[in-house]
Formats: C-alpha cells, structure tokens, sequence
C-alpha cells in the first residue's frame, strides 16, 4: 500500500469514528458542537503561537547565521591579505637574489 493511500485510508477511518462516536454520544448535539468549535478554537490559537514561535525562532537563525557569513568572510579576507603579503614577500626575495 502506497503512502498516499494508507493516509486516504486513515482519514476515512478518523472520520467514521468520528461521526459514529458523535451519533453515540450520551450528551445533546448543541453542547457537542460547543465543545468542538470551543476545541477548534483553541487548536488554531496553538497553531497561531506555534507559528508565530516558529516564526521568531527562523529569524534568530537567519540573524545567527548572517553574523557567523559576516565573521567568515572577515576571517577570509585576513586570511588572502596575509597570503597576498607572504607571496608579495617571497617574489621580493627572489627577486632580490637573482
């Protein structure tokens, strides 16, 4: 069985339990229907703060990672500065011997 066919089969059967644990239920249909638009607000209050978590989260990590690009290319640069001198220095010596 695929991947999407085991996830259609799942949902259908979410779904059946659902509806038939609604149909059983040993409370009234108006006091169901309060707790699950009361119970699907508060999962799309979690899903807003976890989004909005996530979203701080991503962007102390772009912070990071551009200030770590910024000391890298820093290190770079120093780095060929110091080779660009040494080879300036070893063309000068062998210039100066021959």
């Amino acid at each position: 069985m695929s991947a999407k066919n085991y996830w259609f089969a799942f949902g259908i059967g979410v779904s059946a339990g659902a509806a038939i644990a609604l149909l059983y239920a040993p409370q009234t249909g108006v006091r169901t229907r309060k707790q699950l638009r009361k119970g699907v607000e508060e999962a799309g209050d979690y899903l807003e703060d976890a989004g909005n978590y996530l979203k701080a989260q991503a962007e102390r990590l772009s912070d990071e990672t551009h200030k770590a690009i910024k000391r890298t290319k820093s290190q770079v640069d120093y780095a060929v500065d110091k080779a660009g001198d040494v080879v300036n220095s070893a063309v000068k010596s062998a210039q100066s011997l021959v």
